[in-house]
């Protein structure tokens, strides 16, 4: 089974991004620890972040037919952007979605979310420790 982690604008800046909000791992730790994770559970876990929207959508079309599932945290473009909607349902992944912070807690304009209806699952609020929640309830539900 192959995961693909896909992370969103400004999330390269963690540890360092407002600690006070995101917490002190950095992306490379969050990515590091998923990486062992999927090795517990006998997966392969890539992953991928940019700041920018169609790369992003890139890298979504690209895991058709190679991804069995998607973690998600596309950070402010989550509360913005149809076109990443669109390519999640293009290609028929499971995913689930992750936020560091407790978005329902946060600004209005922070409150909603455009993926979240596709999602298998939705995570906010947990830190780092949400992806780690994320993986493991994703390739849970896609073996069952």
């Amino acid at each position: 089974m192959k995961i693909l982690v896909l992370n969103g604008p400004s999330l390269n800046l963690l540890g360092t991004r407002e600690p006070h909000l995101y917490g002190t791992a950095t992306l490379a730790e969050i990515e590091q620890g998923l990486v062992a994770v999927g090795a517990e559970l006998g997966v392969t876990v890539s992953c991928r972040q940019s700041n920018h929207e169609g790369e992003l959508i890139d890298v979504i079309h690209a895991a058709r037919g190679g991804a069995d599932g998607i973690i998600i945290n596309a950070g402010a473009y989550s509360h913005t952007s149809l076109a990443l909607k669109d390519a999640l349902a293009a290609v028929a992944i499971p995913y689930a979605e992750v936020h560091l912070t407790n978005i329902y807690a946060r600004e209005p304009e922070r409150r909603h979310s455009t993926l979240s209806a596709g999602a298998r699952a939705v995570l906010c609020g947990f830190g780092a420790p949400g992806y780690e929640l994320a993986l493991r309830g994703l390739v849970a539900a896609l073996r069952a």
